[in-house]
């Protein structure tokens, strides 16, 4: 996505009626609420507006409620509603109906990320997007209607929640999307390969978190690209996670590139680590397709950053960095973008598909290190779609 070509891409009027002429109103759901958190960076933009590049965009939509699972000592949700005259809720249903006994709102931003939840023993923390959803089930249902919905991350840490909650969006008919910010930052350089590009190979790097969290990170952002590959995505046939010493072995035997590994750290802009990759603390996910392609997501102790190559057939590499603006965390403004858009149009600007699959992948990869490698067969995983035309991130390098 060229700079030039954004302002024709997506809208940037002041805020946005519904059918009956009143401004959009937003349900806003969140686990917890404090500074830098993942409700701060979503809602406060939605409280405030946002940046891209040069471009302010203003709040598109009135948050007419607020719901907090957990009250965080440094809490800022309260003080956000007295301000910007937010109802705050005592229930997810109240913040649907605003007190009606039938939806009035007409989007919902879930955003269940940070607070006390606990981990289980495969280092997945147990955040009950799944119960928060089903709430909002429960609401649609009665009220015999629904509104689009975005739920922040995975979808859930267990597979049959994640597909219940697809399967709801698919029944009730309501739009839905999900996901990381990460894939829809900006790229540097900007690379956004081809619908129909036939791959040999792909390599998602990222830094050393590998609780589910931090590894859904960068298997989303190889997902994002590889679903551009020839022929469209297929599903996922099995996943495997490595540690270690496997790591490496795995690269001698030709099970990843270990050339990718390199063109991708080509693109980084931090400080270059002393030591080489094989000296770093890693964990690799390898992930073979349906159709036979094969992509790897790899962890590194001493990396900070996202970065993604491609093995074109017949072409060199090629690579990309998706920034991180710490600074601002404005790598959450694109993302707000496609939310506002769903809301305005109905039309969810990433596939519901994409984070279905990763999140089933995601599952998959932390049973097989609980299992110390095991290769874990996922015929539940099949899952075809196709990836959008173009796909949806933040043009310009960014700040």
């Amino acid at each position: 996505m060229r700079r030039r070509d954004f302002p024709a891409v997506v809208a940037s009027w002041p805020f946005t009626l519904n059918g009956q002429g009143r401004r959009k109103r937003l349900a806003c759901l969140s686990s917890t609420y404090h500074v830098r958190s993942h409700s701060d960076n979503f809602i406060t933009r939605f409280l405030e507006g946002y940046w891209i590049n040069d471009d302010y965009f203003p709040p598109p939509f009135e948050v007419a409620s607020l719901w907090m699972h957990q009250l965080h000592p440094a809490d800022i949700g309260r003080r956000l509603c007295q301000a910007y005259n937010v109802r705050l809720c005592h229930s997810i249903e109240e913040a649907l109906t605003l007190g009606t006994g039938k939806l009035a709102v007409d989007g919902v931003l879930l955003v269940c990320e940070h607070g006390d939840y606990p981990h289980n023993e495969k280092q997945q923390q147990l955040y009950p997007r799944f119960e928060f959803f089903q709430e909002v089930v429960k609401v649609f249902r009665a009220s015999k209607a629904g509104c689009p919905v975005f739920v922040d991350k995975h979808l859930s840490y267990d597979w049959q929640k994640a597909k219940q909650m697809f399967n709801w969006s698919r029944e009730l008919r309501f739009p839905l999307m999900a996901g990381s910010s990460v894939p829809v930052t900006f790229r540097r350089p900007e690379y956004d390969p081809p619908r129909g590009v036939e791959l040999e190979g792909a390599l998602s790097v990222g830094g050393g978190w590998v609780a589910d969290g931090g590894i859904f990170h960068i298997l989303e952002t190889l997902q994002a690209f590889v679903e551009r590959r020839k022929g469209g995505e297929t599903g996922i046939q099995a996943v495997q996670l490595l540690k270690g010493e496997r790591v490496w072995q795995a690269a001698s035997e030709g099970l990843w590139n270990r050339a990718l590994l390199d063109r991708a750290l080509a693109c980084s802009e931090t400080a270059k680590p002393q030591i080489p990759p094989e000296q770093m603390r890693a964990v690799l996910g390898l992930i073979d397709y349906r159709d036979g392609f094969r992509g790897a997501v790899l962890a590194l102790s001493e990396v900070s950053e996202y970065l993604v190559a491609l093995q074109p057939k017949g072409k060199p590499a090629a690579a990309t960095l998706c920034y991180i603006p710490r600074e601002n965390s404005n790598n959450f403004s694109m993302l707000v973008h496609g939310i506002r858009r769903m809301v305005e149009t109905g039309k969810a600007v990433i596939p519901a598909e994409r984070t279905l699959l990763v999140t089933g992948a995601l599952a998959a990869l932390m049973d097989s290190g609980y299992e110390n490698g095991k290769r874990i067969e996922t015929p539940e995983l099949n899952i075809a779609y196709s990836a959008p035309a173009r796909s949806w991130y933040a043009p310009g390098r960014g700040s």
